[in-house]
């Protein structure tokens, strides 16, 4: 879990990081209040005004419950944002995390020229941020993106499929971490895994093949119904390169356009980027344009090199 404390220029001016509770529940809404109630502490710019919350899975509008994020237990209980706005005393915002993500590789410098692109996040789970036009496609129920919930991979008709997902359940962490065992009778972690693979290891080298030829699938769905120009990968399993040579290659032999496909810029921060991107765009219309009907308000992201600076 990371907290970034930004000014009105979206520069970083403090920041932190620690592990999520594994409780979940009000045990996490408690661990976000304090995290952040710390982070602006370490700063002495002023008054927190704003706070935006990246999730993994989809807030609901009528109950603020945190739908499909069968990784944190019994976050889809309670109204998370009213809960953070009760502790913190502003105003709070929940958006799924690889949303904010794609955002944020969307708004930063490096990103500018791409008006239509997917941010593939794959690590604990897998999902997708959908960027067209310069906008963010969030669905009738917030749910764009949901690709894990795709109906290939694992049987998408048995019932784990509707609570992870059928390419979820083939694709993420846990999935790879038992694909290996399955062939090689060990059990390794994912980056000793990817270790192994480049050490020539069979096994470990099969199970990515295997993982990649899943997430190749999904990209040719997403490019034949979204015509994206660039995919971007993310998370901490879908960034790496061993993964998405092997994503490249296989998505040239499944699909007649070729698409290009990048790791991404901001890496670990692009969620707080999208998260300070929001912000920013809130606050600048309740400050310059509150009560100008149909007034909208793009700002312009903080020096690319700058933001990196000021999150590492």
């Amino acid at each position: 879990m990371r907290t970034a404390l930004c000014d009105l220029t979206g520069r970083v001016l403090a920041e932190r990081e620690e592990p999520t509770n594994q409780t979940g529940g009000m045990n996490v809404v408690e661990q976000v209040s304090r995290m952040v109630r710390a982070t602006t502490s370490d700063s002495d710019f002023g008054d927190l005004k704003f706070v935006v919350v990246g999730v993994p899975g989809v807030p609901d509008v009528t109950t603020g419950a945190i739908r499909m994020a069968p990784n944190i237990y019994g976050i889809d209980q309670i109204d998370l944002a009213n809960e953070l706005n009760a502790r913190l005393g502003v105003e709070v915002l929940v958006e799924n995390d690889v949303n904010l993500a794609a955002l944020g590789e969307h708004w930063m410098d490096g990103r500018a020229d791409e008006d239509d692109l997917v941010f593939v996040s794959v690590g604990t789970g897998i999902g997708a941020g959908i960027v067209v036009d310069g906008n963010l496609m969030r669905g009738a129920s917030g749910a764009a993106g949901e690709v894990g919930f795709l109906p290939f991979g694992a049987d998408p008709f048995e019932a784990e499929s509707l609570q992870v997902g059928a390419l979820e359940r083939v694709s993420a962490t846990d999935a790879i971490i038992g694909q290996y065992q399955a062939l090689s009778g060990k059990t390794l972690s994912v980056p000793d895994i990817f270790d192994a693979a480049n050490k020539g290891d069979k096994e470990a080298e099969k199970t990515l093949d295997n993982v990649a030829l899943q997430i190749a699938r999904a990209s040719a769905a997403i490019i034949a119904v979204l015509d994206p120009s660039l995919i971007v990968m993310g998370g901490s399993i879908g960034a790496r390169e061993e993964l998405m040579q092997r994503i490249s290659r296989i998505l040239e032999q499944c699909f007649p356009r070729s698409v290009s496909i990048q790791p991404s810029k901001l890496g670990a921060h692009a969620a707080l980027a999208g998260g300070a991107s929001i912000a920013l765009s809130h606050l600048h219309m309740s400050l310059f344009a509150e009560g100008q009907k149909g007034a909208e308000i793009r700002v312009p992201p903080p020096a690319f090199e700058a933001f990196k600076a000021g999150v590492s």
